[in-house]
Order: C-alpha cells, then structure tokens, then sequence
C-alpha cells in the first residue's frame, strides 16, 4: 500500500459560549442583500464517518479544520463546512461542535 504524505494546515478551534439573550437580530436586509436560505436552515452533519488521510477523497493541498482532544484528532474539510457549516462531533465523553 502506497502512503499519501499530505500537507495540512490546521486551523485552530475556537469554543465560544455566546448567548444571544438581549441581542435583536436585524429583520431588515441591508440594500442590494437578497435573502435565499432562511436563517437555519443549513442542515449541520451530525455523528460524522471519518477515514485515514491516505484514503480521503480531498485534494493534498486542501485546508482543514483541524481538532485535537485527549489525543485524538480530527480534520474536517473546509469545502465541506462551507456548505454544512457545522459538524456535530464526540470524542470519548466529550461533545463539541466544529463551526465554520
């Protein structure tokens, strides 16, 4: 079996907590600005099925969104966030969500 040696960058994580509680969100589009997806309605990919970096189907030079917890690691194709922008994951115990 041949092995992909790949070049990643990976991007930190950031954990936010933000509540939106006292903060009005605008109801008005800015002029020019066409709504075409409700706020929302970008499905998040939850309980996500990963494979070894010799066998993802990414381009070598791909950028990542890299995580790393209790030594385990994950990278979540940017191409893919943009159009699902969240990925609800676990690793062991302990649930996040990488957000893009």
């Amino acid at each position: 079996m041949e092995r992909v040696k790949r070049n990643l960058t990976v991007l930190p994580l950031l954990s936010l907590g933000v509540g939106l509680g006292g903060i009005a969100l605008a109801e008005e589009l800015p002029e020019g600005v066409e709504q075409i997806l409700e706020r929302g309605k970008i499905a998040a990919i939850s309980n996500p099925q990963f494979v070894t970096a010799d066998k993802a189907e990414i381009a070598d030079d791909a950028w990542v969104l890299g995580v790393e917890i209790d030594g385990q690691t994950r990278a979540y194709s940017l191409n893919l966030l943009n159009r699902h922008e969240v990925v609800n994951d676990q690793i062991g115990e302990k649930s996040f969500a990488a957000v893009w």
